[in-house]
């Protein structure tokens, strides 16, 4: 799926636009499963919106803004296990993080029409530290995705700079790290936008008439361990590619309080 000057590209750039990872018959399989997750979520009264809070924008214009957002998509239909291990994902995966590489969690975000929040600009580090900063973010398009309907804008080489002090852990400046300072992702439907968690990155909001549906997939090298236990998710830790070296660590540790 990639090359070795691709490679070169994420290592010094942060992120890759892979294009046509999935088919169209894979990605209306997604397009439906969205749709169903969020039926099922409205009619079991768990339809919450995940829209950000803090001071980037005024009060009212963030009661306006709407994100729907649900953890583990996985658990919820097949057709997202069969995309977190698509031949053409892990052949991807296996270049830019290594041959041995395990899930750490997936969700799904759906940016509906004409008032679909924003993402301030942020790293994904501070959610989830690990020792080597393998983890990358591989958001699979389900639909179009352009300036107009909030694609993702990144800060090329951002991650380089390392982990960055975040507001309240959510986000950064945005005075000092406008989202129109990023460079735009711009991709079709079933390319895959792969990431490093220390990449800077954020999304204006959807302004057009058309739902921007993206499923983001976090993966780690299976000897990239966290630095805290403040995120678990009950998928952490699943092979998608390779095998897992340490025996010993085979689930990841939490205590059911």
């Amino acid at each position: 799926m990639i090359t070795p000057q691709d490679v070169d590209f994420y290592n010094e750039n942060g992120y890759l636009l892979v294009k046509g990872v999935f088919n169209k018959q894979e990605i209306e399989e997604m397009r439906a499963a969205v749709d169903k997750i969020v039926d099922r979520a409205a009619r079991s009264n768990m339809d919450q919106n995940h829209q950000w809070q803090g001071d980037f924008l005024p009060p009212e214009e963030l009661k306006k803004l709407v994100l729907k957002g649900f953890h583990d998509v996985q658990y919820h239909d097949a057709a997202f296990m069969r995309a977190m291990v698509h031949p053409n994902m892990t052949a991807v995966l296996s270049q830019l993080i290594g041959p041995n590489v395990q899930l750490h969690h997936s969700k799904m975000l759906v940016k509906p029409p004409e008032n679909g929040a924003a993402f301030p600009m942020h790293q994904d580090q501070p959610y989830f530290p690990h020792e080597n900063h393998t983890m990358l973010a591989a958001s699979v398009h389900m639909d179009d995705a352009d300036i107009e309907n909030g694609c993702l804008h990144v800060i090329p080489g951002s991650h380089k700079q390392g982990p960055l002090q975040h507001v309240g852990r959510h986000y950064l400046n945005a005075k000092e790290y406008p989202v129109s300072e990023g460079t735009p992702c711009i991709a079709e439907a079933g390319d895959v936008l792969f990431f490093n968690y220390l990449t800077i990155h954020g999304s204006p909001a959807n302004k057009s008439e058309r739902t921007r549906r993206n499923v983001l997939y976090q993966y780690r090298s299976a000897t990239d361990f966290p630095t805290n236990r403040e995120h678990i998710n009950w998928g952490s830790g699943i092979m998608v590619c390779g095998e897992n070296p340490n025996f010993s660590k085979a689930r990841p540790e939490f205590n059911l309080v």
